[in-house]
């Protein structure tokens, strides 16, 4: 506990300090690892964790389709990030790297969701 903060509520705590929610960190962590899927970077066939969509009418190309399961996967991994992952600018995933990637979402996350 940090001297002064006990009183304070968690988003106020994190406010002050400048850092993140565990549920920013986990859904940032999913997005990173839903980019290394798609481009084969882990050893993952993308066809079990995801349907391509065949539109790119709106956003980008690699825009993901529900998968139809059974009700116990409603909150596997594909589902947890698909909308998520679908809402993004082509200018988030079109980046090269890794690194590119993660700061423009750090970007989407602060500018389009008011995190830090």
């Amino acid at each position: 506990m940090i001297s002064g903060l006990s009183e304070v509520g968690y988003e106020e705590r994190w406010k002050i300090l400048g850092l993140t929610t565990l549920e920013t960190r986990r859904l940032r962590g999913n997005l990173i690892q839903v980019l290394k899927i798609l481009k084969g970077y882990e050893n993952v066939d993308q066809e079990v964790c995801f349907d391509m969509s065949q539109s790119s009418l709106c956003g980008h190309t690699l825009k993901l389709n529900l998968k139809k399961r059974l009700d116990v996967a409603k909150f596997s991994f594909s589902n947890r990030v698909l909308n998520e992952w679908n809402i993004f600018d082509k200018e988030i995933i079109s980046g090269c790297s890794f690194s590119g990637f993660k700061r423009k979402l750090d970007r989407h996350f602060r500018d389009k969701r008011g995190y830090i």
